[in-house]
């Protein structure tokens, strides 16, 4: 089990609505242990299994939300 943090940059992050559908959506990918989105930093904090998940598919969850990732 590889644990790995990142924050990745989400400017469009603004609201509730915006934190709720990130959580869930990268919550529920096989080895991630913790999400946590800050709307006012604009941010998306994520631990998890580098070896379960890679870093790519987690940015591609929060950009199918319709959230862009705009760096870590």
């Amino acid at each position: 089990m590889a644990d790995t943090h990142a924050v990745l940059n989400v400017p469009a992050v603004s609201c509730n609505h915006c934190k709720m559908a990130i959580e869930k959506a990268v919550g529920g990918l096989d080895g991630v242990d913790v999400v946590d989105v800050d709307v006012a930093g604009k941010s998306v904090s994520v631990d998890f299994d580098a070896d379960a998940v890679s870093l790519e598919t987690i940015e591609q969850a929060v950009e199918e939300e319709g959230y862009p990732v705009a760096g870590r």
